[in-house]
């Protein structure tokens, strides 16, 4: 075997044994690169006698292609493996699920508060507006609050810096009962609003945060008379709880806006460490409520004389926490994801009185 032929038997093996690309590129150099074996074999056709260069130049040219095939081709093999075997290693497996992607919520007050305004319109009741800056009149002097009345102290009441050219200082609203004194002005009866809204005041604990939510109602029609307002409220109350009847107690209160005055209480049982509502031996203050006060309307405009109403409130948070147990406040104005994932309800259950609330 002449010595052409052994290098490329040698160098044909070499190439073929290669696993790796890095490994072939160290055998193209050693035989292609500028000091490789072919192409040692290529300078020396210089020295050579024009006869020798015809005989041997072909035979060392077609080594030369022949390698450089072989190269080529033991490369595209040796890639081919390594991307097989990347692929292989970063696979997808798309049997898998996905993982679960982090859905949005109703929370529980906005819930809640649906619930409360889709029972209340089945009873004839529209919904009304007002700000959340409202100024003395709105939230005190129309409501018969005496000007000294602790309610319109600091300890009570966020107030604002006082106007610079009126001096007057403005309140975030303690309760949405501005809106029914903006309805009235507005309005001539007979009325029939419940009054949804944010309010704020100075309080924060297991079941207080500075800033909250209610619902008011107020009916002003002629011949109003406190079996209306009982009655209202506890057909709400069922209707809210989901109860067939209500066990209920009205107890005398005082309200400046309201006389007389009461609170309204369900039957309740505390035992066992859970409460239960509408059972057992003890009770549980839901609301506030009262026939209007004589003052509130001529504040209005409204004749007492004419006209009669009655009023009722009622924190929208605090029945979202009876309703569906939520044992502290807090939680609910954290922005906490987590929390909302808990006690959060599906966007596309809306709720109405026909197919149920909860």
């Amino acid at each position: 075997m002449t010595d052409l032929a052994q290098l490329e038997l040698d160098l044909i093996n070499a190439i073929g044994s290669a696993e790796s690309v890095a490994g072939l590129e160290d055998i193209r150099v050693a035989a292609l690169g500028k000091s490789g074996s072919i192409s040692g074999l290529l300078k020396g056709m210089g020295a050579l006698s024009p006869d020798e260069r015809r005989e041997r130049g072909p035979v060392i040219n077609g080594l030369r292609d022949r390698v450089s095939s072989a190269l080529t081709a033991r490369k595209a093999e040796l890639e081919a493996a390594e991307l097989d075997a990347r692929l292989l290693a970063e696979r997808v497996d798309l049997t898998l699920p996905s993982r679960p992607r982090r859905k949005g919520g109703v929370h529980p007050t906005m819930q809640v508060m649906d619930e409360m305004v889709a029972v209340f319109a089945d009873m004839g009741f529209s919904v009304a507006e007002g700000p959340d800056i409202e100024d003395d009149f709105h939230n005190f002097t129309a409501l018969n609050f005496p000007p000294k009345h602790p309610a319109r102290e600091m300890h009570d009441t966020f107030f604002l810096k006082p106007d610079p050219e009126t001096g007057e200082r403005k309140v975030l609203r303690t309760h949405t009962s501005p809106v029914q004194v903006r309805t009235m002005m507005s309005q001539t009866p007979p009325i029939r609003i419940i009054a949804p809204g944010r309010t704020f005041r100075k309080d924060s604990d297991a079941t207080h945060t500075p800033m909250f939510h209610q619902i008011e109602g107020l009916v002003i029609d002629r011949d109003i008379h406190m079996g209306h307002l009982k009655t209202t409220l506890e057909t709400f109350i069922a209707r809210f709880f989901e109860l067939d009847d209500v066990h209920a107690r009205f107890r005398p209160h005082h309200f400046p806006f309201t006389e007389p005055s009461a609170e309204m209480d369900i039957r309740c049982d505390r035992s066992g460490g859970k409460l239960t509502l509408n059972e057992g031996e003890d009770w549980l203050e839901i609301l506030g409520c009262g026939m209007v006060h004589p003052n509130v309307l001529r504040n209005c405009g409204i004749d007492p004389d004419e006209y009669q109403g009655f009023a009722f409130g009622m924190g929208v948070d605090r029945l979202a926490m009876l309703k569906y147990g939520v044992p502290d406040l807090r939680p609910m104005f954290e922005a906490d994801t987590r929390w909302l994932a808990h006690y959060g309800f599906s966007a596309f259950a809306a709720p109405n009185p026909a197919s149920g609330l909860s």
